[in-house]
């Protein structure tokens, strides 16, 4: 099955069923052949359709893609990326309903609908979340390079596991190259009383992250989530920095050049474990396809684990 590929300009009503995934350059990802499988081994309709939307588009733009997810009957929902914030800026009086989730991230990750409502949540709090739950480090300090949306996600996700009184770090650390996302992320945090002790680093060069990283216990969770190594080469780090003993070196990305978990892997002697990105994708897919087909996927298990070998295959 051929994905069909449309620009904002393009759109057409859909001649079936079709789930959509809101890009940059969706033709050339590998979900336009995972989902049909995934869909077909969970009985799912299996028609996939992308939309590419130049960077930082115009206001009237985003709202033309979510009118005509909005209006097609057979547009079933949509997984967004790239977009997240200014989609959900440019549209939000267009939907009925918004998570709590988008409210508090200002994003829109997974369109849905119900009844003839159409539904917006930002889901990366429960992807990042999930992912970081698997690693089994919650008791342990973070470090987290770049302060963007998935970093503010995963933090509103800790902020969540302390209010429920689970383990959380006893200390958490943010670097970022600008100013105005840690802002963002302070002010964030002061709105719904993050308690976890925070320190917000102005890291405008790798050796000012290189500097944070040695502040990292022995043992602690270091996180790319700069985006560099697959958005953009390279690595928040310089090949000088040393990780402290039995860390975790945590990256986001689970394809592209993958530089930090290159840096980790060659301090794999001193018991340093290098995690990619695999179950955050997977997650990151799962949990908006339950959201659209109202259907229980399990973040864990049996199940999980064939759409993870389907995926892998």
């Amino acid at each position: 099955m051929n994905a069909l590929v449309y620009t904002p300009e393009t759109l057409r009503p859909s001649p079936e069923p079709t789930f959509f995934f809101v890009g940059v350059t969706t033709g050339s990802s590998s979900i336009m052949q995972v989902f049909p499988r995934w869909a077909e081994h969970l009985g799912l309709p299996r028609a996939i359709a992308g939309i590419d939307v130049p960077l930082d588009a115009s206001p009237e733009t985003y709202r033309r893609v979510v009118e005509h997810l909005r209006d097609d009957p057979n547009a079933l929902g949509a997984l967004v990326t790239t977009h997240k914030l200014n989609l959900f800026k440019a549209s939000r009086d267009l939907f009925d309903e918004i998570g709590e989730s988008a409210e508090l991230l200002d994003e829109i990750s997974s369109i849905s609908k119900r009844d003839g409502r159409l539904l917006g949540h930002a889901m990366d709090d429960v992807t990042s979340g999930l992912a970081y739950d698997a690693l089994g480090a919650a008791d342990r300090e973070l470090l987290v390079l770049g302060a963007g949306g998935s970093s503010l996600a995963l933090t509103l996700h800790l902020h969540r596991l302390a209010t429920a009184g689970a383990p959380v770090p006893p200390r958490l650390t943010v670097t970022n190259r600008r100013p105005a996302r840690l802002s963002e992320m302070r002010d964030l945090h002061d709105r719904i009383g993050f308690g976890i002790p925070t320190t917000y680093v102005l890291a405008p060069e790798p050796s000012d992250n290189d500097a944070a990283l040695a502040d990292l216990a022995p043992g602690g969770v270091v996180v790319n989530a700069t985006g560099l190594g697959k958005d953009r080469p390279g690595s928040p780090l310089t090949d000088a920095a040393e990780f402290p003993t039995d860390a975790i070196a945590w990256d986001f990305n689970y394809r592209g050049d993958l530089v930090f978990l290159d840096q980790a892997r060659r301090q794999a002697s001193r018991g340093v474990a290098a995690v990619d990105g695999w179950f955050y994708f997977l997650h990151g897919w799962t949990r908006v396809m339950a959201q659209v087909f109202d259907i229980a996927i399990p973040p864990s298990g049996p199940e999980f684990d064939a759409l993870s070998r389907i995926a892998r295959s």
